[in-house]
């Protein structure tokens, strides 16, 4: 099992390096879709009606409103750049993937998580 960021460090800026692999489908998407900038983590909470909190989490490229404070830098095994959403960083596992999840046009990198990390990424 993978040590959780929040239980390893509790200051994101001075934390190790984050071990995120890439598998083959990632690697061939990667491929078909070249970006020159890094790959952005992007955390969102939205707070509906009822008092609850919904989550999302999608790996895209950088747009010109990621401000990099808001972001800790980590780079893949293969050398990809990424920027990583300071509130998911305090909640991702040290070591993760990235594959591709969907069908059709609705391809896209995703994390690999085990369910129980997905859950303290979400709902912790």
């Amino acid at each position: 099992m993978a040590v959780s960021f929040s239980d390893s460090v509790t200051d994101v800026d001075n934390r190790a390096v984050f071990d995120v692999q890439t598998d083959a489908g990632a690697r061939a998407w990667l491929e078909a879709h070249p970006t020159d900038g890094p790959l952005v983590v992007a955390f969102d909470v939205h707070r509906c009606c009822g008092g609850g909190k919904i989550c999302q989490v999608a790996v895209r490229d950088r747009t010109s409103k990621d401000r990099d404070e808001n972001y800790v830098p980590a780079t893949s095994a293969d050398g990809r750049r990424l920027l990583i959403d300071r509130r998911a960083a305090r909640k991702l596992p040290e070591r993760f993937g990235l594959t591709v999840r969907g069908i059709g046009r609705w391809k896209h990198l995703d994390l690999a998580l085990d369910p129980d990390q997905w859950g303290d990424l979400l709902y912790s």
